[in-house]
């Protein structure tokens, strides 16, 4: 997918982004497990890079606690949004917003703490070699030994999402030979493009980039995990009832399982926590 093409998507997406975070039990979870992960890894202070922060949901959490963040992304009307959010939230002096890409960081070596790619900017490019470049950017940019958090779609999880809802099912077996679900792919079927074309990555694909890259891989672990098929809003209406204690119950679930490797592998998003 043309730069210019992923661009104008998430010109036209808004803030869907931001209440897909809030919104929807999927994107609770999402949001709570990557937070955990930070809480975890982050120094305790220092700049922390927000590499396709979209509308600064992950800058704002930051910024208020303490960290100096800059926040890049492709999209105008996205970095509009995040200054927006700024604005409002009291937080200007700790975010500093600049448009531009991920493989080409407009930024000087060395200068970062910790780098957050967070929601799966990386797997909107379909070039192996961009995710490459972007990754090695990454630790272009970050000091010594510096945490990078980066989270990206899971090939087996949307299969898994599109097989229970029967959503584009003919293609399924060829998005399994290379992950890039794109317009040409579309076209072999008769599909319509409903999101941003996008790669889709298995667990060890994931390790792999972050390796070759030269960071240090210290854990993959699940995002929204055994709570993927929740992405459907049909499935969702299965605990649309649930209480309080059981939406507790369901989240720790989710926590006690969300590192193991298998579960990893099948989770729509998927984090990668390396060392520079």
């Amino acid at each position: 997918m043309p730069v210019n093409d992923i661009q104008e998507f998430y010109d036209s997406y808004g803030r869907n982004e931001w209440q897909r975070l809030e919104e929807s039990i999927d994107g609770r979870v999402e949001y709570e497990e990557t937070v955990a992960a930070l809480e975890k890894f982050l120094p305790d202070s220092g700049r922390v890079l927000d590499a396709g922060g979209g509308a600064g949901r992950y800058a704002l959490w930051l910024a208020e606690r303490g960290y100096e963040v800059t926040l890049l992304d492709l999209s105008r009307r996205q970095t509009e949004l995040a200054r927006e959010q700024a604005i409002d939230h009291g937080l200007v002096d700790s975010i500093s917003v600049i448009q531009g890409s991920i493989t080409d960081l407009p930024l000087q070596n060395k200068t970062f703490d910790a780098i957050c790619c967070l929601g799966g900017p990386i797997s909107h490019l379909l070039d192996e070699r961009d995710r490459l470049q972007a990754v090695r950017e990454f630790r272009r940019v970050s000091r010594s030994e510096a945490p990078v958090f980066v989270s990206v779609m899971g090939l087996l999880g949307m299969v898994q999402l599109q097989l229970t809802t029967g959503y584009q099912v003919e293609l399924l077996p060829d998005l399994l030979e290379h992950g890039d679900l794109d317009e040409s792919l579309l076209d072999e079927y008769g599909y319509k493009q409903s999101f941003a074309a996008a790669h889709f990555f298995r667990r060890k694909e994931l390790i792999n980039l972050l390796s070759d890259a030269g960071l240090t891989v210290t854990d993959v672990v699940g995002l929204e995990g055994l709570a993927s098929l929740f992405h459907d809003e049909q499935v969702r209406e299965n605990i649309s009832d649930f209480s309080e204690s059981e939406i507790k119950a369901l989240k720790r679930t989710i926590r006690k399982t969300n590192d193991e490797r298998a579960v990893a592998d099948v989770s729509v998003h998927m984090l990668g926590i390396g060392y520079a």
